[in-house]
């Protein structure tokens, strides 16, 4: 739901920029990698140390470019299979810098094994959830549903959380509490959104397969 209304919201917030990066002479490719390096870093390089607020901060500035990409592509009418793939390719790099990032800190100074296994849960569970769409668009299979938690609700949620928590560091109190929370959250949800795409993808593949068969006997 939130990949449907947030996505045509900001697509026309950030019109206008991307109309600016293309009349200087950028590419949508370009814009992609350096979104996706940005939000690696960020990732990478703040939350193991615990600094949630301003890696958030920073990921957030760089996550837009999944949105500016795709909106610079379509004002030049350049949309292609490479750049979906590329995008495509690339989010799952983003993700999986955030949720390894999270592991690390509770792996290390965050002391919680059990938290630690929680963000690799999140981290694999996302990354099954889209390729069980993939391999079922790639069969020929619709994959018609909208899933619990798909990547707009687990981004939202995990940031919204790594960023309050961050707010610990200032003295804001009780804060830090959301973190462990919403990546309990982004893992049941995901689990529950690969449970319907399972489904979903069966559904379909013995509708696919009656169809088959019954033109064949004819």
């Amino acid at each position: 739901m939130l990949n449907k209304y947030a996505r045509a919201f900001f697509t026309r917030v950030l019109t206008p920029f991307a109309a600016l990066l293309i009349r200087i002479g950028v590419s949508p490719d370009a814009v992609t990698l350096v979104g996706t390096g940005g939000v690696v870093a960020g990732a990478l390089i703040f939350y193991p140390l615990g600094e949630f607020f301003w890696g958030t901060v920073v990921i957030t500035l760089f996550v837009f470019s999944d949105l500016v990409d795709g909106n610079m592509a379509r004002q030049l009418g350049r949309s292609s299979r490479w750049g979906a793939f590329l995008d495509s390719t690339l989010d799952r790099v983003a993700d999986s810098a955030i949720f390894g990032g999270l592991a690390l800190w509770y792996a290390g100074r965050g002391d919680s094994l059990m938290l630690c296994g929680m963000a690799i849960f999140c981290l694999a569970s996302g990354q099954v959830v889209s390729y069980t769409k993939a391999r079922g668009e790639a069969i020929g299979l619709p994959v018609d549903v909208n899933g619990l938690v798909e990547r707009a609700e687990r981004l939202v949620v995990t940031l919204v959380a790594c960023g309050l928590s961050g707010l610990h560091a200032f003295g804001v109190p009780g804060v830090e509490i959301l973190l462990p929370i919403a990546l309990w959250i982004v893992g049941i949800g995901s689990a529950v959104t690969l449970g319907q795409r399972v489904v979903t993808v069966r559904r379909e593949s013995a509708e696919a397969d009656a169809i088959a068969r019954g033109g064949n006997s004819a």
